[in-house]
């Protein structure tokens, strides 16, 4: 029985060769990311930003017209970053597109951290909030967790576990803090990269090529 090497059925099986070759196109590399990570990184961010936004204005206005979908959304993010957690953990991180200062790296690694496991707190900490709250967890009109209503007075609801949903209030507010404040210093990382250096890291997440030394 012959036992042949991987390269040989890589190179000879046109199927493992193109498997093989669409997979190594999907990995980032310095000069450009790929689709799946632009694609990872542009919704969360996108969503998340929203989500911030919305979540401000119904603490500050006490308007919950909206909390229906901002939960829905929620729940789209917290699927969307596992997703990309488990990309990054399979592609590893980006290589930085030029030669920085050892402060910068440690700041970028740091902000980027914050931002990729804030995206996973966020929603959890929303859903532990909501459903031991006694509310439901909606997915557009679905409910993937239904409301706990007071049988006595089905308009109300009775929490689930109120000391632990507000354990979860708080996580949702002190993180949802400081993912503003790293999202601020990473757009302000990336215009810096743009405008100052001019080295070519916002366009590689916009999906462009770049030239690096």
């Amino acid at each position: 029985m012959k036992v042949y090497s991987t390269f040989w059925l890589t190179q000879n099986n046109p199927y493992t060769f193109s498997a093989h070759r669409e997979f190594t196109m999907m990995k980032d590399t310095r000069q450009q990311f790929s689709k799946i990570t632009i694609s990872l990184h542009w919704s969360v961010a996108l969503l998340m930003i929203a989500l911030l936004a919305v979540g401000i204005y119904m603490t500050e206005n006490k308007d919950y017209s909206l909390y229906g979908l901002h939960k829905s959304f929620g729940v789209i993010v917290l699927v969307l970053a596992l997703g990309r957690v488990y990309w990054r953990m399979k592609n590893g991180w980006p290589l930085a597109a030029g030669n920085y200062k050892a402060w910068e790296h440690k700041l970028a690694h740091a902000v980027h951290w914050v931002l990729i496991l804030g995206t996973l707190i966020m929603p959890v900490s929303g859903v532990i909030m909501s459903s031991m709250g006694g509310h439901n967890i909606p997915l557009f009109g679905i409910d993937l967790i239904p409301a706990n209503h007071d049988p006595a007075n089905p308009q109300d609801v009775l929490p689930r576990n109120a000391e632990l949903g507000e354990m979860a209030e708080e996580v949702h507010e002190i993180v949802g803090y400081l993912l503003i404040a790293c999202i601020v210093l990473h757009i302000a990382g990336a215009l810096k990269h743009h405008i100052i250096d001019k080295d070519g890291t916002l366009m590689r997440m916009k999906g462009k090529r770049i030239d690096v030394e």
